[in-house]
Parts: structure tokens; C-alpha cells; sequence
């Protein structure tokens, strides 16, 4: 008899171990699940809530939620596509991003995602927060515009670089991005160039 365990995903089985998310099972059998917080070398957080799927009926996040035998996961219906291009939507009011004119066209995860899912437009009224740039650093700056907080760099300088570079700070609207030093600048943190936490940015 065998022992291989399954869920559903848009109809397809997929195979996953005991342990796995929804998401690793799929990315493991190369299915997409859009994400963007979600990093498969860092504990899940759910934080950006990109990847929803409806699991049997409910919305949940595919990078937090268990694989389960005999799970019906929806990835792709009206609803839940919708779902994600709402949340995008948000995510681009909310900071000063520049996809259609941005030299790093191709390489932002941020506007591949939000072209996957049909995101042309930002639908909602930008806030245009007047945000700083961190320049500080000799070889990497920061600018807080575009930063969507999915806590990628915050994870990579605390659990791979054991540095604890940084942090977010605020409640609700006011949440952001902060450098654990004490002028509040890269350039005076411990930070370098060939961290982790330097390459796992979802935003160019």
C-alpha cells in the first residue's frame, strides 16, 4: 500500500511530507503560488498574504497553512485572483512605486507578481508618503519608498547573518522599516554587503 499523501491544488494532486505547507508541497511539484514574503529558508510568517488560496472554503495563507491528505486548494479562481490583486493594489498605494518606467524592469518580484495577477493599475488613491533614502552605507542603499514590509531582510539578518540589523517599528499605518544602530543609518550598522539579508529584497 502506498504511502504517498496528496492534496489537491486547482485539481492536480500534489504529492507533499509531513510537515509541509501547502506552499512547499506545490513549489516542490512546480506549481506557482504568488507570494511575497515567503521564502522557502526562512520560517513562514504569512505576513503579506499574497499567496491566499481557499482551502475547502475558507481563504488561508498557502505558505502558513498545513498540508493536509485530502485538502481542495483553490489557486486561481475569479475570487481569490481578485483577492491577491486587491492586496497588491494596497501594497503600491501605500509606497512610491514606479513599475511601468522603473529601470529594473524584469527583475522586481513585486512587479511580477502584480503583472501575474492582471495588476495594471493601481485602483486606489496613492498616499505619496514622504519617505527617506538611506545612502549611508558605501555599498548598499535603502530606500524606504519602496519597502513593503514582508520582513525578509529583518528574518535573513536574524536567523542566517545573527546580526539583527533590522527591525520594524509602528502599529498599523505607521509600521516601517528600522536600522538597529545608533544613528539609525546602514552606514553605521554592522551590516555588509554580502549578508543575507542583502539579497532577499521581493522589492528592486
Amino acid at each position: 500500500m502506498s504511502d504517498t499523501k496528496t492534496f489537491s491544488l486547482d485539481g492536480v494532486a500534489i504529492e507533499f511530507n509531513d510537515g509541509d505547507s501547502i506552499m512547499d508541497a506545490a513549489l516542490r511539484a512546480g506549481a506557482y503560488i504568488p507570494h511575497l514574503c515567503h521564502n522557502p529558508e526562512f520560517t513562514p510568517q504569512g505576513s503579506c498574504r499574497v499567496c491566499v488560496v481557499e482551502v475547502n472554503g475558507r481563504q488561508v495563507s498557502a505558505c502558513t497553512q498545513p498540508a493536509a491528505a485530502g485538502l481542495e486548494v483553490d489557486n486561481g479562481s475569479d475570487a481569490i485572483v481578485e483577492e491577491r490583486r486587491t492586496l497588491l493594489q494596497m501594497l503600491f498605494v501605500d509606497g512610491n512605486h514606479v513599475c511601468p518606467c522603473c529601470e529594473k524592469s524584469g527583475a522586481c518580484q513585486l512587479q511580477a507578481v502584480a503583472y501575474y495577477n492582471g495588476m495594471l493599475s493601481p485602483h486606489f488613491t496613492h498616499f505619496f508618503p514622504q519617505r527617506s533614502v538611506d545612502a549611508s552605507h558605501p555599498d548598499i542603499a535603502i530606500d524606504f519608498n519602496r519597502c513593503i514590509l514582508c520582513e525578509l531582510c529583518v528574518r535573513a539578518s536574524r536567523d542566517f547573518d545573527h546580526k539583527n540589523v533590522f527591525s520594524l517599528s509602528g502599529r498599523g499605518i505607521d509600521t516601517h522599516l528600522i536600522i538597529n544602530s545608533p544613528s539609525g543609518k546602514l552606514g553605521d550598522s554592522t551590516f555588509a554587503a554580502t549578508d543575507k539579508a542583502a539579497h532577499v529584497c521581493p522589492v528592486c
